[in-house]
């Protein structure tokens, strides 16, 4: 999509968003601009909200600048098979004005997500990451937390068990826990009919304690085959 072509789709699509939640941003802009992650290949920042607090340091006063980044979305485009301009930049703009919202009523939930994502991004690249991250994510109706496309079964345990069980999309699994695993433990799973967009994680931990206030664990991470069980 050319750039005065999606400077025109974000314009139509500020007009849909409810007034209350644009009061106090500046302007909502397109730049040109390629982002790369700072420290991750092939993830681009596709928008900011850049605060600018008022002279008098009430929050209520924050005024935001939105920059969305059409370099960004080409580069992105380029990268993923049937990109989505639109859902896309739905999804970056109303992300950034909630920065804003939350910002101003000094609720930085989605502040808690973003650096959710960052340890998910981590953790995916081998790299050492807080464990409990998936807790900043969203909580679903089951009790799992999803983060970006990926889904967390959170199973509480006092040692490391054989095998582990849960259920998904109306179906029983149980899957074998690889030998000499230590807790925490990430066992990306493979296997299940209707899988997550992303990835579908099976974690074991112990309950919260005292030594987890002064350590972070090494965390041990391995892929694992569903099995189905006949109930």
């Amino acid at each position: 999509m050319r750039l005065a072509d999606f400077e025109a789709l974000v314009a139509r699509q500020v007009t849909e968003i409810p007034p209350d939640f644009l009061e106090g941003i500046a302007e909502v802009v397109v730049s040109p601009r390629t982002v790369p992650h700072p420290d991750r290949e092939e993830i681009w920042t596709l928008g900011e909200c850049i605060p600018v607090p008022g002279n008098d340091g009430d929050p209520r006063h924050l005024q935001s600048r939105v920059v969305l980044y059409h370099g960004s979305f080409l580069a992105l485009a380029r990268d993923s098979g049937g990109f989505d301009w639109v859902t896309e930049s739905w999804e970056t703009l109303t992300h950034e004005i909630r920065h804003h919202v939350e910002w101003k009523a000094r609720a930085p939930d989605l502040e808690a997500y973003d650096r959710a994502a960052e340890a998910n991004f981590a953790r995916q690249d081998g790299e050492q990451f807080d464990p409990g991250f998936y807790l900043d994510g969203a909580e679903r109706p089951d009790g799992s937390w999803q983060v970006d496309d990926d889904v967390f079964l959170v199973r509480l345990v006092s040692g490391v068990p054989p095998s582990a069980r849960f259920r998904w999309s109306g179906e029983e699994y149980d899957v074998a826990v690889p030998r000499g695993t230590t807790l925490p433990a990430f066992l990306l799973v493979v296997g299940v009919a209707n899988p997550p967009e992303g990835e579908l994680l099976v974690v074991l931990t112990e309950k919260p304690g005292l030594r987890g206030l002064f350590r972070r664990p090494a965390v041990f991470q391995a892929k694992v085959q569903a099995r189905r069980v006949k109930v």
